[in-house]
C-alpha cells in the first residue's frame, strides 16, 4: 500500500518537474526573443544615425534635423524599453531554473526513497524465500 502511495507521489513529482522544465525553457525563448529584439533596435538606431549623418553632410533644414533628432531619441527610449525586458527575462529565467532544480531535487529524494523501500522488500522475499528453502531441504533431511 505505501509504496504504491510513494510510486503515485514520485510519479507526481516528475510530471511538476516537466512542467518546471517547460517553464524554465519559455522562459530561456522568452529571453533569446527579447535579446534579439534588443539587437535588431539598436542595429535600426545605428543604421539611422547613419543615415541621418550623411543626410546632415548634404544639408538639411533645421525641422528635418531635429525630426531626425527626435526619432534617435525615441529609438533610445525603445532600446532602453527593450534592455528592460531583456533584464526581467533573465531575472525570471534564473527564477524558472531555481525552481526546476529544487523539484529536481524534491524528485531524487522520492526516487531514493522509493529505491529504498523496494530494495528492503526484495530482501524480505529474499530471506522468505531462503527460509522456504531451508525448510524444504530439512524436510527432505528429515525424511531420509
Amino acid at each position: 500500500m505505501a509504496q504504491s502511495q510513494l510510486q503515485m507521489v514520485a510519479d507526481w513529482e516528475r510530471q511538476k518537474e516537466q512542467k518546471l522544465v517547460q517553464d524554465f525553457q519559455l522562459a530561456q525563448q522568452f529571453y533569446q526573443d527579447n535579446k534579439q529584439k534588443l539587437a535588431g533596435l539598436e542595429n535600426y538606431r545605428l543604421d539611422y544615425l547613419r543615415e541621418a549623418q550623411l543626410r546632415a553632410k548634404q544639408g538639411v533644414g533645421s525641422v528635418i534635423f531635429g525630426q531626425h533628432q527626435q526619432f534617435i531619441g525615441k529609438l533610445d527610449k525603445a532600446c532602453e524599453m527593450q534592455m528592460h525586458a531583456v533584464n526581467q527575462a533573465v531575472r525570471v529565467a534564473d527564477q524558472r531554473r531555481m525552481q526546476w532544480l529544487a523539484q529536481q531535487r524534491k524528485r531524487k529524494a522520492v526516487e531514493m526513497l522509493l529505491d529504498k523501500q523496494h530494495k528492503a522488500k526484495q530482501k524480505r522475499e529474499d530471506k522468505q524465500e531462503q527460509i522456504m528453502l531451508d525448510e524444504l531441504s530439512l524436510q527432505k533431511f528429515m525424511r531420509k
